[in-house]
Order: structure tokens, then C-alpha cells, then sequence
């Protein structure tokens, strides 16, 4: 059976770079990296390397700003929780959008439970969110705005620079979740004015289980996890020396091809767009029709279930999503598409297809042809069909 891998928002392979950058940490330079001796000097140095990297790759000022976690979601709750709680004496208003991933939502929700304010702010039927509405949002308890940079369902690419301008007008700390925007899109969080940003190693051809949180000097945080002096005794642990190398390479390789992995990944989404437009009626493109990036395309198909499609897909040999990894056993729909006013209807029939840099136009000419017969199938008996929809 062939077999395509149309899932790479949800998780990439680890590139054979990034795995060569890794492999010696597991038995050549396997010290700890806190340790005073040579091992642990060994290991250290790599782990600086690897805080520079991803310094350089965003442009911040020091890599001392850059503190590393288990992924994305840590980064996110840290941020979120962490800097709330830094400024509680200032106020307790969050701002966040009605889009972003569980893991700034559900920590938001968190602090809603402590007695914290947060204002979950509508996008657009493109999955924007309107910078008048974050202005009028803002009181003068507002300590922290967090909107995505990427929208790991639907990819469309948020105003972040005017948002975060808008939130230092107010004196306000800026948090971005960008875990689909590295190596989609240029991230420079000096010129962008970003205070605080989450990143993962496993959205770009890197290890799973590391991430980072950027966070700009000056910008104050909760500690994260005591018992140690590591990450400047902010997250205490021991450090994942093999997992950090690789996410230092990981994040230079997607800045060093990014510009060549945008015009295929472009290219390859155009021609799948064409080939399911000419094969499928009745679809619909979700999110932004230019403001997005190239890897991720979301495509209702009507008078066919979401869950059923994809499972189909699988028997295939087919991979894709139906949303977000993390909620993707839900059978519930996206509360993405339900933020940009896509009826249930609509949205239950969303799939996620999101394209990697070996994903080719044959492997897309095999979905679209398997993908055909799956919506036929499953429309011969759909009761939205035998009522007449359409």
C-alpha cells in the first residue's frame, strides 16, 4: 500500500541534519550539562550553541533570553501563567483570542478559576483578529495580550506587529504562540516588538518532547519548576542535551531554507487546491484566501463527516487531520471554525491536509484520487444528500 503523510502540523520526521547534530550526545558527549568537569563542559558548550541558534534565528538580542522547556504547550503555560502571575499587583486582565491552541486557552482558563480576568477577543470569518478589537478590549488592569502567530488549524497569519505595537502603547507584555510559525514565516521579535514567544522542535523537522520560551530581558516570570539552577534557575531539571542540539539545528536550518521551502511548499498546495477543485464539488477553503502560510490548507467537504473521511484516508495509507493534534480525538467541531462563524454543518466536514518539504505532486495526484471516491462514498449516504441539500 502507498503511503502519504499529509500531517505535518501535527508532527514532522526528524530531518537526517538534525539527527547527526544529535547522535553523539547519546554516547560521545553524554555528560551532564551542569556538571563542573569535562563531560558536563562538553555538554554545556552544546547546549549554548544550540541557545545561540535559536537567538540569531529570531533575533534577539542575547541568547540568554531564550529558556528551554518540553515543547510548545509547556512554553505556552508557562508564558501565559508565569507572567500573570509576575503581574498580579499590576492587574489581572488577560487578553488572548477565541482561536488559539488549548494550551494558552485552557491555561487561561486556569486563571480565570484564580480570580483572573480574560477576554477572549472574535476573528473574522477568516480567522483574523481585528487590532480595534484588541484596543477596545484593554483596560487598565490588562497586563498581558497573547494571539498566535500561525493558526495551526486553518494557517492563517495574525497582524502580529500592529497587536503588539497596540499592547506597548498600554504598557502591556506581548506573548505570541508561534509553534507554526517558525520556518513558515520570517519571525524577528525585535522588530515585531514580541516580549515573549513559544517555539517547538517538532513542527520543523526536529525532535519531539523540546521546546523554548523566548522571553525578552526585563519581562518578568514566575519560576517554572523548582529544585535546580537550570535555565538561570527558572526551570529546574536536567537538561535534554540531545534534544536541545537538535532543536538549535532544526531551528537553523528552517531560517537558512526558508525562503525555497515556502516556494515549494506554495506550489505543491496550489496544485492540490486545482486538482480537488476540478475532482470534488462542494468544498470550501477555510481561512485567510491570501494571509496564510503554504504548509497548511483546511477544506470542508459538504455532506460528509470529518472523522469518517480521515479514517478512510488511513485504510489508504493516507494521514491527515481533522484539527489540532491535540484535540483531534474530539468529535466536537473545531472551535477554530466555529470562531469564524463556519456553520457545524460545514465544519464537521474539515479536514487539515498540511504538506512537508518531501511531500510531492504524485503523492498529491494519489490523495486527490483516493480522497474523490472517499467524499463520494461517504455523500451516497449522508442524510443532508438523501434530503435534498443539494
Amino acid at each position: 500500500m502507498r503511503k502519504v503523510y499529509l500531517d505535518n502540523a501535527a508532527t514532522t520526521f526528524v530531518s537526517s541534519e538534525v539527527m547527526a547534530e544529535m547522535l553523539p550526545c547519546f554516547n560521545t558527549i553524554y555528560g551532564n550539562a551542569n556538571s563542573l568537569h569535562s563531560y558536563g563542559r562538553e555538554a554545556s558548550a552544546i547546549v549554548d550553541r544550540a541557545r545561540d541558534r535559536i537567538a540569531h534565528a529570531i533575533h534577539a538580542k542575547k541568547s540568554n533570553e531564550i529558556y528551554f522547556t518540553s515543547g510548545g504547550t509547556e512554553a505556552d503555560n508557562w508564558a501565559i501563567k508565569g507572567i500573570a502571575h509576575a503581574y498580579a499587583s499590576k492587574g489581572k486582565h488577560i487578553i488572548t483570542s477565541s482561536i488559539e491552541h488549548h494550551a494558552v486557552l485552557d491555561a487561561c482558563k486556569q486563571l480565570e478559576k484564580e480570580g483572573y480576568e480574560v477576554t477572549y477577543l472574535p476573528v473574522d470569518k477568516h480567522g483574523l483578529v481585528n487590532v480595534a478589537d484588541v484596543l477596545h478590549a484593554i483596560k487598565k488592569t490588562t497586563t498581558l495580550i497573547s494571539i498566535m502567530a500561525v493558526n495551526n488549524e486553518v494557517g492563517t497569519i495574525q497582524n502580529l506587529k500592529a497587536i503588539a505595537k497596540t499592547a506597548h502603547d498600554y504598557g502591556i507584555i506581548f506573548h505570541t504562540d508561534a509553534v507554526q510559525a517558525i520556518g513558515a514565516v520570517k519571525i524577528d521579535v525585535q522588530d515585531m516588538e514580541i516580549d515573549a514567544m513559544s517555539m517547538s522542535a517538532h513542527k520543523i523537522y526536529g525532535p519531539k518532547g523540546v521546546g523554548a520560551l523566548y522571553l525578552r530581558n526585563g519581562v518578568q516570570i514566575e519560576n517554572l519548576i523548582a529544585g535546580g539552577s537550570q535555565e538561570r534557575a527558572k526551570r529546574g531539571g536536567t537538561i535534554n542535551v540531545p534534544a536541545v542540539a537538535g532543536f538549535g539545528k532544526a531551528v537553523e536550518i528552517a531560517v537558512r531554507d526558508l525562503s525555497i521551502n515556502q516556494q515549494k511548499l506554495r506550489a505543491i498546495r496550489e496544485y492540490f487546491i486545482g486538482k480537488i477543485e476540478e475532482k470534488i464539488p462542494y468544498i470550501q477553503v477555510n481561512g485567510h484566501p491570501h494571509q496564510k502560510v503554504p504548509s497548511i490548507l483546511n477544506v470542508s467537504f459538504e455532506m460528509a463527516e470529518g472523522e469518517s473521511i480521515l479514517m478512510l484516508l488511513d485504510l489508504e495509507g493516507i494521514a491527515v487531520s481533522t484539527a489540532s493534534a491535540c484535540t483531534s480525538n474530539v468529535l466536537e467541531p473545531s472551535h477554530v471554525l466555529r470562531a469564524m462563524s463556519i456553520p457545524d454543518e460545514i465544519a464537521q466536514g474539515a479536514i487539515r491536509f498540511s504538506f512537508g518539504k518531501n511531500t510531492s505532486k504524485s503523492d498529491i495526484d494519489y490523495v486527490v484520487e483516493v480522497l474523490a471516491k472517499v467524499v463520494a462514498k461517504l455523500r451516497s449516504i449522508s442524510p443532508l444528500t438523501k434530503a435534498g441539500r443539494r
